[in-house]
């Protein structure tokens, strides 16, 4: 409603929705998107340089102009970091932060807070993409939908943007917040059940847990909880984890958005389950992640390695060339997909690629190959080990409804043993609260033990966060500092 007392705020809506509505229904030529991103590119450069402290230092060097987006003019600009956000701060802001309409920051977990704030045009141009990809999928559910939205905090874009993007589309929305204490998993479990709810946006992590404490309650996701659709984000999602996902809920689960607080919306899912880019207001470029060179596509025409993104939108806080620090696979569009856009695989952050048995892989096809052969779980974890000559061992740790084994593939975890390498071994048991990190600190923290390797800042962060009463209110000089008091000082140390 806010749109209706401003009048700069409703052109500048009304211009994006109709600009991604003919791009999603493909109107628009190969030869428009083309120069619409350099002319949009260049009105961001304009933007920063006249109106950010941090981007008139860092752009000092580079052309006045960029002649086009070949990757050898884009080599001129230099690329943003995460380091340049945290050392930045409110310097790396276009405009005065009195100027947003809302305040967002990160977590924190991983390294400074850096701060995230939103104006009119930054939400108009990212929740008009979403509406459009999102009415694929959620209109098909009919118009008597009520959806839930779980956020990690209160200062997360996460629940202002799925509930003003189901209230575009004409859904109701109930925002809970399961960790909060005055919300609780009980409570949460309850509304589902009472209002009743169709839908839940949240992470993959948030909705396993959900279904472990409606299983501990004695009921049955998929029989008892009325949830047709999950738009699931924050974490690592491949397709065997989404589909196991599905049939624990008997619904469809979607990896529904890519996006970060620093840069907001990447990637948008469509009704076909692909994961698309949105090119309207995002300028991609794939590159190297041990250098700077952008990659060559493989033989099918696919680019692999880390995504380098630009806002084409001038709002209060656009990146230019700014490295995600993601691994992602980008697919050309293609006729007959729901999108006309690229597709979008994200692999997990670069430093989340192991070695496994001698084969390096992806946290995203880890998962995906592991995954693949089990069914009928409600949690999961990795856990790498090595013998005394240095072969690896590998054992899937699985938490089940009624603690029975999970149903398996023979020929499917046969191939896992073939494609790395490994002997690969079946526990049973409880994960525990780690396994619902994932999304505060990395998908590697909360689902990786690798026993081959100290522990690093990260699965300490995690651990951290499901410390103890002990450990956060206790000094005991009397024994040793045991580890929960470890990790509750690695989450304090990490925030500093």
């Amino acid at each position: 409603m806010f749109t209706l007392y401003d009048d700069e705020a409703a052109a500048i809506g009304r211009n994006v929705i109709g600009k991604q509505r003919d791009f999603a229904v493909g109107r628009w030529s190969e030869e428009r998107l083309a120069a619409h991103q350099l002319d949009a590119f260049g009105a961001t450069l304009d933007h920063v340089r006249e109106n950010s402290p941090f981007y008139q230092r860092h752009l000092a060097k580079a052309p006045a102009r960029l002649a086009s987006l070949s990757a050898e003019d884009l080599a001129a600009f230099p690329f943003t970091t995460k380091d340049d956000l945290r050392a930045a701060q409110q310097d790396v802001l276009s405009r005065p932060l009195s100027k947003a309409w809302i305040f967002y920051e990160t977590t924190g977990t991983t390294g400074a807070v850096t701060p995230c704030p939103r104006d009119n045009t930054d939400s108009l141009h990212n929740n008009a993409v979403l509406t459009s990809h999102y009415e694929t999928i959620l209109r098909p559910y009919g118009e008597n939908q009520f959806i839930g939205v779980s956020g990690p905090t209160e200062m997360h874009a996460f629940g202002d943007t799925f509930g003003d993007v189901c209230r575009n589309i004409g859904l109701a929305v109930a925002k809970m917040w399961p960790h909060s204490p005055m919300v609780g998993f009980d409570r949460a479990l309850a509304a589902i059940r009472e209002i009743p709810l169709t839908g839940l946006f949240c992470t993959p992590g948030m909705v396993l847990t959900l279904a472990k404490k409606a299983v501990a309650a004695g009921l049955d996701p998929a029989r008892d909880l009325p949830v047709e659709v999950l738009m699931l984000t924050g974490e690592l999602a491949s397709p065997a984890l989404l589909t196991a996902i599905g049939e624990l809920w008997g619904g469809r689960a979607y990896n529904a958005l890519y996006a970060s607080q620093e840069a907001s919306v990447l990637g948008a899912a469509g009704a076909d389950g692909h994961l698309y880019a949105v090119p309207v207001i995002n300028h991609y470029e794939v590159i190297d992640p041990s250098g700077d060179a952008a990659v060559e596509p493989d033989a099918d025409g696919v680019l692999t390695g880390e995504l380098v993104v630009t806002s084409l939108y001038q709002g209060l806080k656009p990146l230019v060339r700014y490295r995600t620090g993601d691994l992602v696979r980008m697919r050309a569009a293609a006729p007959g997909r729901t999108i006309p856009a690229p597709v979008l695989e994200v692999l997990g952050r670069t430093r989340d690629e192991m070695s496994v048995g001698g084969h390096s892989v992806t946290g995203y096809d880890l998962e995906n190959l592991l995954l693949s052969p089990f069914g009928g779980y409600v949690d999961y974890q990795v856990v790498l080990d090595s013998d005394d000559d240095g072969t690896d061992r590998l054992t899937l740790r699985f938490e089940t409804p009624d603690g029975t084994a999970p149903s398996t593939d023979d020929a499917a975890l046969a191939a896992v043993r073939d494609r790395l390498g490994v002997a690969v071994d079946v526990e049973l048991g409880s994960m525990g609260s780690i396994t619902s990190t994932g999304a505060m600190v990395s998908w590697k923290a909360a689902r990786v033990v690798d026993r081959r390797t100290c522990r690093d800042a990260e699965s300490a962060a995690a651990r951290a966060l499901m410390v103890s009463w002990k450990a956060a209110r206790v000094v005991d000089r009397r024994t040793c500092r045991d580890a929960e008091s470890a990790a509750a000082r690695a989450l304090a140390v990490a925030r500093s």
